[in-house]
């Protein structure tokens, strides 16, 4: 009997310990932090962000077990009266983005990068997106080419390969690299999308696509905001974490 206590008791030390090595939601390892990663998002507060063109987060927006909720208005991009998409309130250059999101039944959302404030422009004038997206039920799914606006894409132009995006109310993980100009999108584990600013591919792609006549998404800056699009849908994100390279 006192073998099997003593058992139970090494096994509860190693469950905790082993747990705290792996810390929960919205928290950074010591080896996070070594390495110079950033938490964007705590779980508790929103210090990091602001709405686009605005001086305060959006009502729209709020923190929900532990995640950065858009309570969806069901207009679309029109969004609720005090919503919109939301940007970081710094600027990033080169950069690892990690963040897990969850859409809601035929919800849709995307994740900028690179995002100019323009006056009078709305963010995906000027933004490389990777879409999120529920594939089952909402059209941009069978609309674009191959796929192309179906989640973990850039949007519009180059279709997530594999398409590896988890069903609705499951969180998905996501790692943007932006290095110099490449890019590339991880999606649960894979690698999906690749592609390369500035570029002469870079430009024929975008020549024959609806940004044609965008001249910031022609020729996007190199430092810019991060920002999460409010296309009038539920969806969630957290664990949200930068690290600058």
């Amino acid at each position: 009997m006192k073998k099997i206590s003593l058992l139970l008791s090494l096994f509860i030390v190693f469950s905790m310990t082993s747990f705290a090595k792996k810390g929960g939601d919205n928290t950074l390892s010591k080896k996070e932090k070594k390495e110079g990663w950033v938490l964007l998002f705590d779980g508790k507060s929103t210090d990091h962000w602001r709405g686009y063109g605005k001086d305060h987060f959006p009502k729209g927006w709020v923190i929900e077990d532990g995640a950065i909720k858009c309570n969806g208005s069901g207009r679309g991009e029109a969004g609720a009266k005090d919503g919109g998409d939301i940007i970081t309130k710094k600027k990033y250059q080169n950069f690892e983005l990690a963040l897990e999101w969850k859409i809601s039944e035929g919800g849709n959302s995307g994740i900028f990068i690179l995002s100019q404030e323009v006056e009078g422009d709305p963010i995906y004038k000027s933004s490389p997106e990777m879409q999120v997206l529920d594939n089952e039920k909402h059209p941009d799914a069978k609309l674009g080419k191959n796929g192309n606006r179906k989640a973990g894409s850039l949007y519009d132009l180059i279709p997530a390969t594999p398409q590896n995006a988890k069903p609705v109310g499951k969180w998905n993980k996501v790692v943007i690299t932006v290095y110099k100009g490449s890019v590339i999108f991880n999606q649960n584990g894979k690698n999906v999308v690749e592609f390369h600013l500035w570029t002469d591919d870079w430009k024929t792609m975008v020549a024959d696509s609806k940004f044609k006549d965008w001249p910031n998404f022609i020729d996007p800056v190199s430092k810019g905001y991060i920002g999460l699009q409010d296309h009038g849908d539920d969806v969630w994100y957290k664990n949200i974490k930068i690290k600058e390279l």
